[in-house]
């Protein structure tokens, strides 16, 4: 049985009505004043929902874990995600400015921190980004806010999925779920995202699911999606892909994304055979069958490089000698990224707790099974 319908503020969307999120993220750069454009350009454009994304620099990468090439040279990765830090009141000024325009609010938390101070801002619902669908403690802090969930799959497989619905239980009656289909690949090929899995994965877990798409094209995963079943449609906006935020390169300026609004509109409207009909003419149909996949959950081609890489691990926060005892300050669940190696699932955060090092963990190192 499938459940195809997700309810926030009492309005139910599936694939007759779909949620369309315009995701801002950093593309703001913490300027209210770019942040009240970005939200009018996305309300003009028919975005349901604008999402943002409250980001501390520690709840997300170790400052050992490397450098990005932007435009102006390599700087640590580390650095950048300092430079997108804003105080909590400017969401909380986000939150007036999306409601005011009758839209929904949604954001993403990274860590403890950040997700209580989302909780006191009272959101009608959250998002839990793909490399913390594996962040126990997190996914238990966002259980506590007793609202729906929108939870990315990226880099994930069945198994990851699962646990993560089970840790949402952590606080007695799991909170309502949609998936979030999605590839971790920036920019995502189109033929990567296998988009009959939709179905697939509302059948076995019983929630709606929807796609985080992070292709290029404005309109080609989006519509395939609707006609797929889905219920939520995520995709990046900016106002211009030439602005410096760190997903502008991949995000739909106004006029795409308005184009990607009608178009799935259109295709809710028409239903799945023939919005897929009008795909086959405008695309062709080995390309559209190409995007639709056949429903296997799986790590897509483009994304098997992050695996392990940008999902969340236990990272040692400075040097750790032989012989010493593992204290809560020493470490904690990052993403791995750049260069530095992999550690133990979060999960595991607790249990190592009081062990003794059993040989010597260099700073942003993952711990490891053997090092404990």
């Amino acid at each position: 049985m499938t459940n195809e319908k997700f309810s926030i503020n009492g309005v139910e969307y599936g694939p007759e009505k779909v949620l369309i999120i315009a995701e801002l993220g950093t593309s703001h750069g913490a300027d209210p004043g770019k942040a009240r454009e970005l939200i009018a350009a996305a309300a003009e454009a028919g975005a349901d929902c604008i999402k943002f994304q409250i980001v501390y620099a520690h709840e997300i990468l170790h400052p050992n874990t490397g450098e990005v090439a932007l435009p102006g040279g390599k700087i640590r990765l580390y650095d950048r995600f300092r430079d997108l830090e804003t105080d909590p009141s400017f969401y909380a000024l986000m939150k007036e400015e999306v409601e005011k325009q009758g839209l929904l609010f949604l954001c993403t938390p990274f860590g403890i921190q950040s997700a209580r101070e989302l909780k006191a801002l009272e959101p009608k619902f959250v998002k839990i980004a793909s490399p913390e669908l594996n962040y126990t403690a997190l996914l238990r802090e966002a259980a506590s806010f007793g609202v729906p969930a929108l939870l990315s799959t990226g880099v994930s497989r069945l198994g990851d999925i699962e646990e993560a619905l089970e840790t949402l239980s952590s606080f007695g009656e799991r909170p309502q779920v949609c998936l979030l289909h999605c590839v971790t690949a920036y920019p995502a090929p189109e033929k990567d995202y296998n988009l009959r899995v939709l179905k697939n994965l509302s059948g076995i877990f019983g929630v709606p699911a929807g796609v985080s798409d992070h292709s290029m094209d404005p309109c080609l995963v989006p519509v395939l999606a609707a006609a797929a079943g889905g219920a939520v449609i995520e995709k990046h906006f900016c106002l211009s892909r030439d602005d410096p935020g760190l997903d502008d390169p991949i995000a739909l300026p106004p006029e795409a994304f308005a184009r990607m609004v009608r178009e799935v509109r259109r295709a809710s409207k028409q239903g799945p055979e023939e919005s897929l009909k009008a795909v086959y003419e405008e695309w062709g149909q080995e390309t559209a069958e190409a995007v639709l996949g056949d429903g296997v959950k799986r790590l897509a081609p483009s994304e098997k490089a992050n695996s392990e890489r940008t999902n969340r691990s236990i990272h040692a926060l400075r040097d750790i000698h032989e012989g010493e005892t593992i204290g809560k300050d020493m470490i904690a669940v990052l993403r791995t990224e750049k260069i530095l190696r992999p550690g133990l699932h979060p999960s595991w955060e607790g249990r190592i707790l009081g062990r003794k090092a059993r040989n010597f963990i260099p700073s942003g190192e993952g711990i490891r099974f053997e090092d404990i």
